[in-house]
This record gives C-alpha cells, sequence and structure tokens, in this order.
C-alpha cells in the first residue's frame, strides 16, 4: 500500500466516525497547519501604522504587507491607523496594537513609559548598507533662503513632537549651534507630520523646515527612500523647487517593534516574513520601506540607546 493510498484510507475512516462539521475543521488544520499554529490563541492580529503621511496613503502602501501577514497567520489582520505618532505610541501601552514599524524617538517614548511594552526586531538596511538616515532642513529655492542664518527670523516647521527626525533630532542639534530655538525663528510650529511639513514648506505655508531621508542617490529624487522620496513619488513636490539649509548626523533607522503580548507562534511567523520580503515580494517591500532599500535585518535595543537618552532629557526639560 503507496502513502497516498494510506492517506486516503485514513480520510474514508475518518468521514465514517466523525460528525461533518468536526471532519471539517480537522480537515481545515491538516490543510494549513503552520497558520493555525502560528495564530496561537490570537483572534485578530493589529498591524499599527504610525503618523507622518496620511491615514489613507498608509493604507495603500500597507495593503500588500497587510494581506501577507494574514495569509501566514490565518486570522483576520486589521490595520490602525493614525494620523499622528502618538496614535500608535498610545495603541501599544493600552494593548491595542501588536506589531508596528515605528521612528526611534516614539520607540524611546514607549520603551520609556513602559519598558515591558515592546520588543524590537528588525530595521532597515538603505542600499548603502547602512541602518541609518539623516535629517534635512530645506526652504524654496525662490525664497531667498540659502543656509541656516539666512532662516534666522523666518517661520521654522517641525513635523510633531514624537518624531525622531523630524523634531527631536534636529531640534538638539540645531539648538546645540543656534541656542533657544524659539528667539532664533520667528516661529517653529509643528506641522502634524512630515508630509504636512514638505507640503507646506513647498506651497509657501511655512519659511523653511525639517524632514528626512536615506541620503541614498539624489536630492532631486528626494534621495532613494524615507518621506522626501515618498512625497516626490506621490507627486506632492518636486525637489528641484527646494534647496538643502542643513544636514543631521546619522539617525538609526526605526525598528519593527511587536508587543510582548504577542505569542511566540505569530512572532516566529511574522517577523522572518517581513525580513524576506525583499526575497519574496520586491514591490511590497519597497512600499514597507518607503521607497528602495536593501533589506529588513536584525536589530535591538543597544541601537536606539542614543535615542531614548536623548528622548528622556527632552522630557526633563521644563
Amino acid at each position: 500500500m503507496t502513502p497516498h493510498d494510506r492517506n486516503r484510507g485514513a480520510a474514508t475512516l475518518l468521514r465514517a466516525r466523525l460528525p461533518i462539521p468536526l471532519l471539517a475543521g480537522l480537515l481545515l488544520v491538516l490543510a494549513a497547519p503552520e497558520a493555525v499554529l502560528a495564530a496561537g490563541d490570537i483572534t485578530e492580529f493589529r498591524l499599527g501604522l504610525a503618523g507622518g503621511e496620511s491615514p489613507e496613503a498608509a493604507v495603500v502602501a500597507n495593503e500588500c504587507y497587510r494581506a501577507k501577514l494574514e495569509e501566514a497567520l490565518g486570522v483576520p489582520v486589521r490595520l490602525v491607523t493614525s494620523p499622528t505618532y502618538d496614535g500608535v505610541i498610545d495603541g501599544f501601552l493600552k494593548g491595542a496594537v501588536d506589531m508596528a514599524w515605528l521612528g526611534a524617538s516614539s520607540f524611546a517614548k514607549i520603551h520609556l513609559s513602559n519598558p515591558d511594552a515592546v520588543d524590537v526586531t528588525l530595521t532597515k538596511q538603505n542600499k548603502s548598507g547602512l541602518t541609518g538616515y539623516f535629517s534635512y532642513a530645506f526652504a524654496r529655492k525662490d525664497s531667498g533662503i540659502r543656509s541656516m542664518e539666512d532662516a534666522r527670523g523666518r517661520t521654522f516647521a517641525f513635523g510633531e513632537p514624537d518624531s525622531t527626525s523630524g523634531y527631536l533630532i534636529p531640534a538638539a542639534e540645531l539648538s546645540a549651534k543656534y541656542g533657544d530655538l524659539s528667539r532664533f525663528f520667528a516661529a517653529t510650529p509643528f506641522s502634524g507630520g512630515h508630509e504636512k511639513t514638505i507640503v507646506g514648506v513647498a506651497q509657501g505655508q511655512y519659511d523653511a523646515g525639517v524632514s528626512s531621508g536615506d541620503g541614498v542617490g539624489s536630492w532631486d529624487e528626494g534621495f532613494s527612500s524615507g518621506p522626501l522620496r515618498k512625497a516626490v513619488s506621490a507627486g506632492l513636490v518636486r525637489m528641484s523647487d527646494l534647496v538643502m539649509l542643513w544636514q543631521s548626523r546619522m539617525i538609526p533607522e526605526g525598528p519593527l517593534v511587536i508587543s510582548r503580548n504577542v505569542p511566540q507562534p505569530v512572532r516566529d511567523t511574522v517577523v522572518p516574513l517581513t525580513a524576506r520580503l525583499h526575497e519574496t515580494d520586491a514591490a511590497c517591500a519597497r512600499l514597507v520601506a518607503g521607497g528602495e532599500a536593501k533589506d529588513f535585518v536584525p536589530t535591538t535595543i543597544r541601537a536606539y540607546s542614543g535615542i531614548i537618552e536623548a528622548r528622556k532629557l527632552q522630557e526633563a526639560s521644563p
């Protein structure tokens, strides 16, 4: 008797002895054991989409990723959107989000609020081989602003308080060089996110502002990945209309963060799936990475120790 004959005989015996609903459930388990095991005790998986771009654009960009996670887990995967970083941060702290790509500063805020809330798993490795990126200050070319000194007494937009490259790092580095920024600039409003800063400067709402990119490739293309590249790809801005005023030191790329409430079988499914994404679906990986990148690689909390300390100092300041 061949293995096929034995399997067919076993199936016939099952049909003879088990009620139809129970048999159907058992056959489903046998047909897709990996998905069922991966799901563990969860009934859904919640993927957080942090701020920086419009929630609508984030949903479209992450649909392929959501579908892959859902297929692998065998349970519905729901996208949890927020127009601000703080919405997803709060989601993790309240147990309403299971996994999300976060900026380093957002992760630091969670860690400082509850060190046992989440773990870092992966980060983006850029085409340069670096797992870091840069913050850039910029203005319109026709504004007459060509340097940070030219921006003195003008309106300078940051993204939002929980942004690493849109606030934490540029505010710290620029303050160290120019002193109290509320005196150096006429005003330092929060635009609400990277996209709003980029569009706001391009349309003249702000004299200058700050956003970020991986520094790989050309300024005129918004580099290879990051908010500037996303804005170019979406047709929101022409980088040739903007001039770079300043560049930060390298900032660690943000981590893929997963809640410690997530069962280990689920972790063992979603993290490797993400790590292999550039191999299995380059187009989807490009959307998740916000542009061209080499791959997603393992990271640890040590990569964010400097950001955690900077965030601690920021929160302690009056």
